[in-house]
């Protein structure tokens, strides 16, 4: 199983993995941590990441970045309205009234929901890790800010599943952060003790989030979290485009916003010089040539200007820094630390107002940039079973407020209640009653709409089927199961129906479920919140499930309490399990899901046959360097003038029509052209080869018969080593030797008369066989080890045999067979105490 984190950036993304060594944030064909959140489509193919984000300027319009906030989002939200004007891109209405993307693919206009560009840049990531694991990629867990609503959440799971992977848990990027914090630290104090509180400050490239987490040993509790979508780091770049777009303007009479490319070039500028102000409070120019209408453009920057000119965005940190103090009802004093993570936080006034806030020096002991995908792959390894991690819960919670509401048949009007305040642990379950006669419909929403960075508060309906009454015409009880998931993503997990049954022989007192008649009358009591605050209370600490009466049943089950007055029949309970059709809004179908999955699958066996074409293509060009260099130079003492030069042109016709005819090719076409190309440099190439493998060749042979005759004339001057040889076997060595020494002589004289531009009289590998031949015929014979002879034995008098011999053998063996029993003895007592002795 994969253990896999991603960090979705605004900018860029990062992908951590779970190995036997520990977490690591794994590297893309680039070798470089951050992939680009950049798509760029062509007429033949897409680039994702560092591939597309070349192509920003030279290919603005059919290249997206920024597009993680939209997801969603109808087309008429305020804030892709917003957005509109700064890309360069074109963001259009789809049927379903969402936003979606338009750009030049295939030489076709294409429309892209958000969630499919999303599946596209998984997709990316999904490659990377795979290269780095070695192993297919399925299981991850991906983080989003803790902001985001229902709806965005629900659409960024499906952008996941049309990458073809399964998200183990959508984490918020704050209790990413928390947990990568945490799960480390070996000091942490006792479950019952006093628990450490540390806030998490991220400012990234387009949105602030800020957290308290209370850490105790093996369990991190979110308590708070505040956020401002609209601050990061973008707002403090839009800032120094914002001053140079007038000074270049008023300086060169240039109207840089008019054109999209020049305000882009000049947004990657501004960028660069926001980050060497961060580690500079000199002034630092910035030049840009050719900037527009050939115009080369300069100006400059310090740090205390800059920081002047981004007051109003630096006065927004303090404010959610401020808020989660407040919600968690904790003073400045009780926070233990202050990491801060993003890039961002870099800028070194945004780190002076958090120092000032909370009056004590920001920790900065995570990486700014990896901690998000780190803290992901951490909870995806506490999720795999492939893994063994610490013992560590994470409790996180519910951002907004979550609401029902729906139509009471006794006050003939809506009821509403509030299920999830805002700030209650999640993930959690809640279990309502309600009493209906008929199918009822829920209506879910966020019950603050002014708190959400989103415009439409409904979470979708809920519609539960199959409500019937009982057998006597009464209410039937219904059970309703609400439920927050680990995503964070708000459902109905669940209806029933509970069936009554009266028996009349025998009488027992009647279940305290039922209460009367007043049960046709269900609705919410508002005084309900009361109880249900302290049971949520007492499960925060382990997120579970508790169950709340929505009628008004407290008094009622007082009275039940007491003994029964009269004796009434047996009741019996079942339960039925009831359908719920679920419509949320902006949610994608299970069918065009199914259909985007399709798609993407395409667009990926296209770009792997466009990248099996290019690499086609520049193999033949690289074919055509490689021999025109190594003809003029190495191999130019292989072939003779006139087939040199011919294939030099050929070479260079083959240059020429890669570049005009040969641009767009089918991928055959250059294999065939290559195969051409190799047919006349193939023979140049072999002789070269064949030219330096051959001395090495001769060598070998000319030792290995040197070593046989020097064994031949040892065998013929009897030495003692080879006497033993058998002089038939030995003739046979003597012949072999003496064969393959003429066949050596012969091949190497005739090879010295031979012209080095046509083909070798003998290759190296026929050397290399004749060695072989020659050792395994003379190896066996001469290699045959020299018999040993044993020393003649000493014979003792026929007298000396009987008396003391024998009796020194009987006294041995009976020396022998006492030890034996001894040991055997001495053994069975070893094993006494393991025996059952009756």
């Amino acid at each position: 199983m994969s253990v896999v984190g991603i960090d979705l950036g605004f900018q860029s993304c990062y992908v951590a993995v779970a190995r036997a060594g520990g977490i690591e944030t794994v590297a893309n064909e680039y070798s470089d941590r951050s992939t680009p959140s950049c798509i760029s489509f062509g007429p033949k193919n897409r680039s994702v990441g560092a591939a597309a984000k070349s192509q920003v300027i030279s290919n603005a319009k059919n290249t997206l970045q920024g597009f993680k906030r939209f997801h969603g989002r109808a087309y008429t939200d305020p804030f892709v309205q917003a957005e509109k004007p700064g890309l360069a891109y074109e963001v259009v209405e789809l049927p379903t009234g969402s936003a979606g993307i338009r750009v030049m693919y295939l030489e076709e206009e294409k429309n892209f929901t958000t969630e499919q560009v999303t599946g596209m840049l998984l997709t990316k990531l999904k490659e990377t890790a795979e290269s780095a694991l070695k192993k297919p990629v399925v299981d991850c867990v991906v983080a989003v800010p803790c902001f985001f609503t229902d709806a965005e959440r629900r659409s960024v799971m499906d952008a996941t599943q049309i990458a073809g992977l399964n998200c183990l848990r959508l984490i918020n990027e704050t209790t990413a952060v928390a947990l990568a914090y945490g799960i480390y630290k070996q000091d942490l104090p006792a479950p019952e003790e006093k628990p450490r509180i540390v806030v998490f400050v991220d400012l990234g490239h387009s949105a602030y989030q800020v957290s308290v987490c209370a850490f105790n040993k093996g369990k991190l509790k979110v308590l708070a979290t505040a956020f401002d979508p609209f601050v990061g780091g973008r707002k403090f770049d839009d800032v120094l485009v914002s001053y140079f777009c007038d000074e270049f303007g008023k300086k060169y009479k240039l109207d840089i916003k008019s054109k999209i490319r020049p305000l882009l070039r000049l947004a990657q500028e501004c960028e660069k010089l926001k980050k060497l102000m961060s580690a500079n409070a000199s002034e630092l120019p910035m030049n840009i040539e050719c900037f527009m209408n050939d115009i080369d453009v300069s100006g400059s920057m310090n740090r205390g200007h800059f920081e002047e000119m981004c007051e109003s965005l630096l006065s927004r940190v303090e404010p959610p820094l401020r808020s989660v103090l407040e919600q968690a009802k904790l003073k400045k004093e009780d926070i233990y630390a202050v990491e801060i993570v993003g890039g961002a936080t870099r800028i070194p006034a945004v780190k002076e107002r958090i120092n000032r806030f909370f009056g004590k020096e920001v920790s900065t002991t995570l990486n700014a940039d990896e901690a998000v995908a780190r803290g992901c792959a951490l909870q995806c390894a506490i999720l795999s079973p492939a893994f063994k991690v610490r013992e560590f819960s994470i409790t996180d919670l519910v951002p907004y407020p979550i609401s029902l509401k729906w139509n009471s048949p006794a006050e003939e009007g809506l009821s509403d209640c509030e299920v999830f305040p805002k700030n209650h642990a999640a993930p959690f379950s809640k279990v309502l009653t309600f009493y209906r006669k008929e199918p009822f419909t829920l209506d879910a929403y966020y019950s603050a709409p002014k708190e959400l960075p989103y415009p439409d508060p409904s979470l979708g309906q809920f519609h539960v089927q199959k409500v019937a009454p009982q057998a006597d015409g009464s209410s039937s009880k219904v059970k309703v199961k609400v439920r927050v998931n680990v995503h964070g993503i708000f459902s109905v997990s669940s209806a029933s129906l509970v069936e009554v049954h009266k028996t009349d022989d025998s009488e027992e007192p009647m279940e305290t479920d039922q209460t009367g008649k007043d049960e046709e009358k269900m609705q919410v009591d508002p005084e309900e919140s009361k109880p249900e605050e302290s049971q949520s209370t007492q499960a925060e600490s382990k997120p579970g499930s508790e169950e709340m009466e929505t009628s008004q049943t407290s008094p009622k089950e007082k009275k039940n309490d007491q003994p029964p007055q009269a004796k009434k029949p047996k009741v019996k309970t079942s339960t039925i399990d009831l359908p719920i059709d679920h419509y949320p809004p902006w949610q994608i179908g299970r069918d065009t899901l199914n259909l985007f999955i399709e798609n993407e699958g395409k667009m990926i066996m296209q770009d792997k046959l466009e990248k099996e074409r290019n690499d086609a293509k520049n193999a033949v060009e690289e074919y055509v360097y490689e021999m025109r260099d190594k003809l003029s130079g190495d191999y130019e003492k292989f072939v003779n003038e006139d087939d040199r030069n011919s294939f030099i042109l050929k070479l260079e016709d083959t240059e020429n029509w890669l570049y005009e005819d040969g641009e767009d090719q089918p991928k055959q076409v250059y294999i065939d052209k290559l195969t051409d190309l190799k047919n006349l440099g193939q023979p140049i190439k072999t002789r070269y080869q064949e030219f330096a493998d051959r001395p090495k060749a001769f060598d070998d042979l000319g030792k290995q018969i040197q070593l046989y005759m020097k064994i031949i004339n040892a065998f013929k001057n009897k030495e003692e080593a080879y006497d033993h040889l058998n002089a038939a076997d030995m003739e046979k060595v003597e012949k072999g030797t003496n064969e393959a020494m003429e066949w050596m002589n012969n091949k190497m004289n005739l090879q010295m008369k031979h012209n080095l531009t046509v083909d070798p009289v003998v290759k190296a590998k026929e050397i290399q066989a004749k060695t072989k031949e020659l050792t395994s015929t003379c190896n066996p014979i001469v290699s045959k080890p020299k018999p040993k002879v044993e020393p003649p034995k000493e014979e003792q008098p026929a007298g000396e045999q009987n008396g003391p011999v024998d009796s020194d053998a009987n006294s041995t063996g009976s020396q022998g067979a006492e030890q034996s029993a001894d040991t055997a003895a001495s053994d069975a007592e070893k094993k006494l105490p393991e025996m059952d002795i009756e």
